[in-house]
Formats: C-alpha cells, sequence, structure tokens
C-alpha cells in the first residue's frame, strides 16, 4: 500500500510499519500499549502524592536548623511537577514529532520508572542531610517531564492508531488508563498503610509502591516497544526539514490558544471533581474522611466506566455535543452541586457520580479533539505544552485555590470560580468546528 503525501512533504512509512498504517493491523495492541503505559505514568504520579505526607516526614524535617529545607520541601510537594509539565510537552512532543510517536513513549515511561526509582531510594535526611530532599525534588522534575510528555505522546498514538470512526472511543481510554492508575495508586498505597502499620510506613514502607511502579514501567516499556509507529516520517532524502521544538507554536497560534480554551473549564473540573472534592467535603461539610475517600474512589470507578461510551457517542454524533453538555452542565450546575455536599456519604457519593457524568463529556472527547486541531507534523508538540501550561495553571492549582478561599473565609467563591472557567470553555466550544467525521491527517 503506497502512503498518501501531505501537500509539501515527502513521506514514507516508518520502519516499523512498512506494509500501512498501524490502524489497519492491531488496533487492540496499539490501545493497549497506550493504555497500560499511560496507567504506569499516573500510578507513579499519584503515588507521590498519596503517600506525601510519610515522604515529608522522612526527608523534609520540621525542625532540620537548616533554611533550605523547608523551602526544598514547599517547592518539591507543591511546585515542581506542575512546573516541569509544559516542559516534558514540549519537548517529549517533539521527540514524537521528530523522531515518531513510539519513540517519544518509550522514553516517557523509562523517565517515570527511573524516577519512581530513585524517590523509592531516596536516602533520609537523618542518613544524608541536606542531599535527601535533592534527590527528591530531582526525582519529582523527572516525573513532571515525563507526565507532560505522556501526554502529548500517548494522546496523539491513541489518536492515530483508531480506526475510521473510532478516533472518540480510542481517546476515550486516556482518561480511563489514567483513572485506573489513580485507583491502583491509591489501593496499593490504602493497602500497605493498613496492613504495615504507621512505625513501618514510616520507616520503609512508603518505599515499596515507587520500587513497584518502577518495576511496572519495565513491563510497560516492554509492550510498548512491539507497537507501531503511526507517524509517516520524512525520507533521510526529504527537502523539508523535520518539525523545530517551537513550530507549532509560531505557525498554528490559533490552535495553540483554542487548546488552552478547551482545557482550562475540563482540567478545572477534572481535578476539582477527581482530587479536591473530598477534602472540599471535609473543609466544608465536616464529612468524615474515611467516608470521603471512599465516595472518591467509588466515584472514580463510575468515571472510568463511562468513559467509553461517552467516546461512542462522540464518534456517532460529533464532538460539540458532549463539549457543550460538559461546559454549559458545569457552567450552571457547579454552584448548586457544590453547595448540595452534605456530610454524609450518600449526598457526597451522588454529588461525585452527578458531576462525573457531566465531566465524562470532556474527558472522554478532549483527546480526539486535540488531536484534530493539529496536522500531523506538529501535532504532539501542538498539544503537549498549552495543554500541560492550561494544567499547570487551572488543574493543578485547583486545591489550593479552594484551600485558600476557605482560609480567607470566602469558601463559597470556589464553585463560581469553577462554573466561570466552565462557561467560558463552552463558549470556545460554540465556535469550534465540528471534526469527528473528518479524516485525520497522518
Amino acid at each position: 500500500m503506497c502512503p498518501t503525501a501531505v501537500p509539501g512533504m515527502a513521506v514514507i512509512m516508518t520502519e516499523t510499519s512498512p506494509a500501512g498504517p498501524a490502524t489497519a493491523r492491531r488496533p487492540a495492541r496499539q490501545l493497549l500499549a497506550a493504555s497500560i503505559g499511560n496507567a504506569v505514568e499516573w500510578y507513579d504520579w499519584y503515588a507521590y502524592t498519596f503517600l506525601a505526607t510519610y515522604i515529608a516526614g522522612q526527608v523534609f524535617p520540621a525542625e532540620s536548623g537548616n533554611s533550605l529545607v523547608p523551602l526544598l520541601s514547599t517547592f518539591a510537594v507543591f511546585a515542581v511537577g506542575f512546573f516541569m509539565r509544559p516542559v516534558g510537552g514540549l519537548l517529549m512532543g517533539a521527540v514524537a514529532d521528530r523522531h515518531g510517536r513510539r519513540a517519544a513513549l518509550t522514553v516517557t515511561i523509562l523517565l517515570m520508572g527511573g524516577s519512581s526509582l530513585l524517590v523509592g531510594l531516596t536516602p533520609t535526611y537523618a542518613t544524608a542531610g541536606v542531599l535527601a530532599p535533592v534527590v527528591l525534588v530531582v526525582a519529582r522534575l523527572l516525573q513532571g517531564l515525563s507526565v507532560g510528555g505522556e501526554f502529548a505522546a500517548s494522546t496523539t498514538f491513541l489518536v492515530e492508531s483508531a480506526g475510521p470512526g473510532r478516533r472518540g472511543l480510542f481517546s476515550s481510554f486516556q482518561y480511563v488508563s489514567t483513572t485506573l492508575g489513580q485507583l491502583a495508586a491509591s489501593g496499593i498505597a490504602a493497602a500497605l498503610v493498613g496492613g504495615l502499620g504507621e512505625d513501618r510506613m514510616q520507616g520503609w514502607g512508603w518505599r515499596v509502591p515507587f520500587l513497584a511502579g518502577a518495576a511496572f514501567s519495565l513491563v510497560g516499556f516492554w509492550i510498548r516497544r512491539g507497537a507501531e509507529e503511526t507517524l509517516r516520517l520524512p525520507s533521510e532524502g526529504a527537502g523539508r526539514a523535520r518539525p523545530g521544538l517551537f513550530d507549532a507554536l509560531r505557525h498554528h497560534p490559533r490552535a495553540s490558544l483554542l487548546i488552552c480554551g478547551i482545557t482550562a473549564g475540563g482540567t478545572l473540573a477534572y481535578y476539582t471533581w477527581t482530587s479536591y472534592l473530598p477534602t472540599y467535603a471535609e473543609l466544608n461539610a465536616g464529612i468524615d474522611k474515611a467516608d470521603a475517600l471512599l465516595a472518591g474512589t467509588l466515584s472514580l470507578g463510575f468515571f472510568a466506566l463511562l468513559q467509553p461510551v461517552g467516546g461512542l457517542l462522540s464518534d456517532r454524533y460529533g464532538r460539540k455535543p458532549p463539549l457543550l453538555f460538559f461546559g454549559a452542565g458545569f457552567a450552571l450546575l457547579a454552584v448548586p452541586l457544590l453547595r448540595s455536599v452534605g456530610d454524609s456519604f450518600g449526598s457526597l457519593l451522588l454529588v461525585q457520580c452527578a458531576g462525573m457524568v457531566l465531566l465524562t463529556g470532556f474527558t472522554s472527547v478532549s483527546a480526539a479533539v486535540n488531536a484534530e486541531v493539529f496536522p500531523a507534523r506538529v501535532r504532539a508538540a501542538g498539544i503537549g505544552f498549552p495543554y500541560s501550561l492550561t494544567v499547570a495553571l487551572f488543574g493543578g492549582t485547583a486545591p489550593y485555590v479552594g484551600t485558600l478561599l476557605k482560609e480567607v473565609d470566602h469558601p463559597g467563591l470556589f464553585p463560581w470560580y469553577v462554573s466561570a472557567l466552565c462557561l467560558v470553555s463552552a463558549a470556545v466550544y460554540l465556535r469550534l468546528p465540528e471534526t469527528a467525521h473528518r479524516e485525520l491527517e497522518r
């Protein structure tokens, strides 16, 4: 089969897929390669979040006599990971556009495996002094770089691997695998805390999930090595050079701004409902911590099941209907939903599941929409940088904005903040062209 050339650029199939695009041969293997690797990436990312208190006790002592330690502690826990995500999106996106999606996917999972191993082997402050927090900061830098690059590479890989009329379905597995990674991290952390007890967790137990994560990364790496390349790279003698680091921003500024507008409301709602809501319920409704965590876990399982449904519906009816369902739904209902959070398990679970239904309108199709905005030549970097930057600005800060508003005695403003940003994204969705039934440039 001869590949179809992109106008103005000589193209050939990569060595890994000489007979045709990956979508024609092994879509299930492609889906598994992206999903398993993505789940491992997010398992490692969330394991750090769930075990941060144990890490802090060993690596960042409260009274160290060294002014660098609390500074490094704050920087590591709250800033480093999200700061590096846009950098990872740009750098790993460029790798995916210049050398292929599979190359970037193998790099990101090895980065995450190495950083997870580094966290697991981080010395305590008692044994290594200030070197301990420095090692942890480096590990967190690598984690942020990996996660930012993972979204750029896996989004393009998933959508380009999909068969005709299946891009929405394939893209929905981005959040299926992300959620499964989060559930695995919380489940393993909870099992260790319950089985080992506080003393052993403080001593060595907190290291186990990270060492396991490094091993999981090797499994993901092995699976990804067998995947087929989805990008048609220029031949060695082609007249057109491979894309530069900032080509997507320079040549497609409107598309880059579109990614920001598409993502802003969605990432704020996502982090509010999947990460911050249990804490919000504790702070503002006085719900028991155990009940809040259980409701959060159950709603995440429900959320994962919804994603393929949303993806399939978008393949049939288009991307704009689910996006508008999400944007308008949250703009109208974020305030009443968050205000209805009570001190009972049932009310919190109901609010979380209702939000998850609305949120699926964004999460199940966002990867497909993002990929359909950019041409293949700069698709990964074009998605990676503006998406990760928007996540860092709005998604990563959601818990801190909510907590800050509570501390200054204005907790009621947070639901309005969520509503307003989702309204902005809904306005962007109204202006989007429908891309579901267009042929994807390869």
